[in-house]
């Protein structure tokens, strides 16, 4: 089973300040899809590198961190709305930002570092520019079967059942909205790998423990 999943079509742009501009579609040069074993797309390098006043990304970040030098949902919504990264959307909801956290707490602090937020910071514009990309009437929507264009886009390949129960899910009168969209990806992001780590042989079947099942699936 060939994986898919982020650092597909849309997944790797560089990391964008509000202001600066990036061409549809076009990947930054000495970046592209990073292959893991097994032939699925995986992460772009997780940075380690200590951040530094003159990082616009370290601004927005800092000024709502905690002592800890991390944030949690609540600052991270802060943040974000601060940051502009929205465009002209609404900004993300409380629910997103949580699920945002989630899906890259790698120490499970239910926090955030930088270095974290500077990987999310990449997904989103990537994600953005993707929803951008579809919504070509500029309604700030997209329909369903845009949805699902999008999600092929990214490397997905999913049943036509799995793809009608995300519309669902994610749809209001039959539209999907730009924090909803984000949502959906981030969650399909998460459970790909929650389920990609358990799945060693690589043939998209895993054995579940029932408590393993829902700790991983209750944390997104």
């Amino acid at each position: 089973m060939a994986y898919p999943g982020y650092g597909g079509g849309f997944g790797n742009y560089t990391n964008q300040m509000p202001g600066m501009q990036l061409q549809m579609g076009q990947p930054v040069a000495g970046t592209g899809p990073h292959v893991l074993p097994g032939g699925h797309s995986g992460y772009p390098a997780y940075s380690m590198n200590y951040p530094s006043a003159e990082d616009p990304m370290w601004t927005y970040f800092a000024a709502v961190a905690g002592q800890d030098g991390e944030v949690d949902a609540e600052e991270l919504q802060k943040c974000l709305t601060q940051s502009g990264i929205s465009g002209t959307y609404s900004p993300f909801s409380l629910e997103t930002c949580r699920i945002m956290i989630a899906m890259l707490d790698r120490d499970h602090t239910g926090k955030m570092g930088f270095n974290e937020f500077k990987e999310l910071w990449t997904a989103l514009n990537a994600w953005k520019q993707n929803f951008i990309t579809i919504d070509q009437d500029q309604s700030g929507t997209v329909e369903h079967h845009e949805l699902n264009q999008a999600i092929a886009a990214m490397g997905y390949r999913l049943s036509p059942q799995t793809l009608a129960a995300i519309v669902k899910r994610y749809s209001k009168n039959g539209r999907i909205f730009f924090d909803d969209y984000v949502a959906c990806c981030v969650k399909l992001r998460a459970l790909t790998d929650f389920f990609r780590r358990r799945d060693h042989l690589q043939q998209g079947v895993v054995n579940f423990i029932y408590d393993d099942f829902l700790q991983g699936t209750m944390a997104i």
